[in-house]
């Protein structure tokens, strides 16, 4: 958006595409108009602005736009409170001599977008909580040439290929505020179309995000949804086999399977003779091996490829084969630097992030090197290929 027209919406008082702010205090208020952007109840098909320096009458505010101001109004798109992971780009522009901090937010290809578990969209000035009927009409503006394959409907699946009793027990009260759950009237069709496990069009069918949270048996249809896991004894492929599973189910039960296998595996050394204290040393920190599993389970590709993650424990390393490489944002230069991040498949993100299993997005490397420089293991490794990503962690020396 150029600078005429962002000074012609900030004068516009009348306009329901503009939140104005003198500063950042009031974050919530400032993650609702996000929201609400978002979701275009209006339907404008245009962008929303949020202006950070100015007041109510669009007059300048004279606030002190600095470089940590526009570092914490960029962290709203990724900090998980808001979901599906809105398109947003924050800048610092100077309109009518008046420095201000301008969030422009795109509506979504796959509303509805909630922000704290609750829908938030715009009547006229002002914001307001979705209605059933209204989040039903959200729905059904998604433009299926344009969704992601994480939400794309399963042809050969059906309503009764999704687990009812796990998506109304674990996933509904997870992904919604406790007092929508509570007032929610709607049927379970149309609670799954509203939280994308299901498509409306042309009939109703399970999307690959409700086979894979809450399918019944997601193999059946996606046969790539497993981790192949391999202890080997010894630093080659070829070397005597330890142990093999195949770890698979819904999301909740495959990332539990997976956390049990780390577990169940990792070594652990005491050391009573160094210190007074009696030290015990992992050879393998968990939060690494959780974290470098969970990303391989999303930023895999699930589509065209019946290939699994594979994790193979060797007696020096641990290697977790990822199909599916870089993506978007992401290229083979920039792989695994700070702050570079994006979702091949968003609404399995936020899926993990409902469930608990993400705090924050684009800080699961982080956390693992930090972990594996604290345990003394070397280095996180990489092989970035354009078809797979191999993540190698190697055993404390």
């Amino acid at each position: 958006m150029d600078d005429a027209e962002l000074q012609r919406l900030l004068v516009d008082v009348e306009s329901d595409r503009v939140e104005r702010k003198r500063s950042l205090s009031d974050k919530g208020r400032v993650c609702e108009a996000i929201c609400a952007f978002a979701n275009d109840m209006p339907n404008h098909a245009l962008p929303g602005v949020v202006f950070i320096g100015a007041n109510d009458d669009g007059s300048c505010a004279g606030t002190a736009i600095t470089d940590e101001l526009l570092r914490e109004l960029a962290g709203i798109r990724s900090d998980g409170n808001i979901l599906p992971l809105p398109s947003m780009t924050v800048q610092k522009r100077t309109l009518g001599g008046c420095d201000l901090a301008v969030a422009i937010v795109p509506p979504s290809d796959a509303p509805p977008v909630r922000y704290g578990g609750r829908t938030w969209i715009r009547v006229g000035p002002r914001r307001a909580i979705a209605t059933p009927e209204e989040e039903r009409r959200l729905s059904e503006k998604r433009r299926a040439a344009d969704l992601p394959y994480d939400i794309r409907p399963v042809p050969q699946a059906t309503l009764e290929d999704i687990d009812l009793e796990l998506f109304r027990r674990q996933y509904v009260p997870s992904a919604l505020s406790p007092e929508i759950a509570e007032q929610n009237t709607r049927t379970v069709e149309q609670q799954l179309t509203g939280l994308r496990f299901a498509a409306t069009r042309p009939d109703p069918s399970p999307t690959v995000l409700g086979v894979l949270v809450c399918g019944k048996d997601p193999r059946q249809f996606l046969p790539c949804d497993y981790v192949q896991f391999l202890r080997i004894e010894g630093t080659e492929l070829t070397d005597p086999i330890k142990d093999q599973r195949e770890i698979g189910g819904p999301l909740p039960e495959l990332l539990q399977l997976l956390d049990q296998t780390f577990e169940v595996n990792v070594s652990i050394a005491t050391d009573i003779t160094s210190k007074e204290v009696e030290i015990q040393q992992p050879d393998y920190p968990l939060v690494a091996l959780r974290q470098v599993g969970m990303n391989a389970v999303l930023h895999r590709t699930y589509e065209g490829t019946n290939a699994p993650v594979r994790i193979t424990w060797f007696s020096d390393r641990i290697e977790f084969w990822n199909p599916g490489g870089p993506f978007g944002l992401v290229n083979t230069q920039n792989f695994g630097q700070p702050g570079v991040a994006d979702y091949r498949n968003p609404h399995l993100a936020e899926a993990m992030k409902n469930l608990g299993y993400v705090q924050r997005f684009g800080v699961g490397i982080a956390l693992a090197r930090r972990a594996l420089e604290q345990n003394g293991n070397p280095p996180l490794e990489f092989i970035v290929e354009p078809g797979y990503v191999v993540a190698v962690i190697r055993r404390r020396g």
